[in-house]
């Protein structure tokens, strides 16, 4: 879809590549097409670990600002899309253009009409149910800036999920939590830190990894999380492997890609923690009660139990990992 709307602008003269200098694609998701750009001049930066692997095979993800062009993909967050043009348009320079991409479920037209209000925005481009302008680069939008907030004690950012304080299933898992939670233990998923602060009430926990995908998050979760016990991993959580087998895992795994929901995305979470743990160790998670995990939760564990939730949620608590088959 980004490169329907891409190929035309380029075809029809309503982006020009500039002659030499970097392009900067900011925010791109996997599934994205790069192919109409010049890959040796083209800098992908996305703070999400999995699309950062991902276009790393290719591009280069090394920031090198300035740009003499950059190309946003419009994330869905009003005000993370703020931020993140805010940056092309600080980060391009004078003389290039930033051009603002997106489809209209993730509210292209809504930013685009906060541009214009801002800036001198060409023609938009319409194609496969989103929209592309430009702009020249110059124009100071320091004001859309991302700025933390403060909810409760804890730092979050435009953008990262549950950004206005922790969310109900969040909140229930951590009550259930054990007391006498102990030893080495993983966050999967962690977050800004809301469970991993509660993790670390527990005195017997000797080290916790937290292990979020999203940059911004993980950032907000350092400034939340200042225990000596706890480590910090930029990773995606399905595939990321501790240094010892874990005591525990807990997780409130996330369940959409974009805008659509997607189950085997928990369920990758659940295999990925039985992969972590070590004999004896446990899994403590939160679900939404409609979402099938039951199945990958008997196909990883031995054991399973509901032991807390409401209408909504489920907590599980799930022991004796199967042996991963090779």
């Amino acid at each position: 879809m980004r490169s329907a709307r891409l190929d035309q602008a380029l075809e029809t003269g309503a982006l020009e590549l500039p002659a030499q200098g970097k392009i900067a694609v900011y925010g791109p998701r996997a599934g994205d097409d790069l192919s109409a750009l010049p890959q040796d001049r083209v800098v992908v930066l996305t703070g999400f670990k999995p699309d950062h692997d991902h276009f790393a095979h290719r591009f280069s993800v090394t920031p090198g600002e300035p740009y003499a062009a950059a190309i946003v993909c419009l994330p869905r967050s009003r005000e993370a899309a703020r931020a993140l043009i805010a940056q092309a348009a600080a980060e391009v320079a004078p003389g290039g253009w930033v051009a603002v991409d997106g489809q209209k479920t993730d509210g292209i037209d809504t930013a685009l009409k906060d541009l214009r209000a801002r800036a001198e925005l060409s023609e938009s481009l319409s194609k496969a149910h989103g929209k592309l302008a430009s702009f020249a680069a110059g124009v100071d939008l320091s004001d859309w800036q991302a700025k933390p907030s403060t909810v409760d004690g804890f730092q979050t950012l435009p953008g990262v999920f549950s950004s206005d304080g922790p969310d109900r299933g969040s909140v229930l898992l951590a009550a259930a939590l054990p007391a006498k939670l102990s030893g080495k233990v993983a966050d999967l998923g962690a977050g800004w830190g809301y469970l991993a602060a509660e993790i670390l009430k527990r005195p017997g926990v000797k080290r916790l990894d937290l292990v979020e995908a999203e940059a911004d998050a993980l950032a907000c979760a350092k400034v939340n999380v200042t225990d000596p016990r706890a480590r910090f991993h930029w990773a995606d959580a399905t595939s990321w492997r501790p240094e010892t087998l874990l005591d525990a895992v807990v997780m409130n795994p996330p369940f959409h890609t974009g805008r659509d929901a997607d189950p085997g995305l928990g369920a990758a979470f659940i295999r990925g923690a039985r992969r972590m743990l070590a004999p004896n160790g446990s899994l403590w998670m939160v679900a939404n009660r409609h979402l099938p995990y039951d199945a990958v939760l008997s196909e990883a564990f031995l054991a399973q139990e509901e032991v807390a939730g409401d209408g909504a949620f489920r907590v599980i608590h799930a022991t004796k990992p199967r042996r991963a088959k090779s």
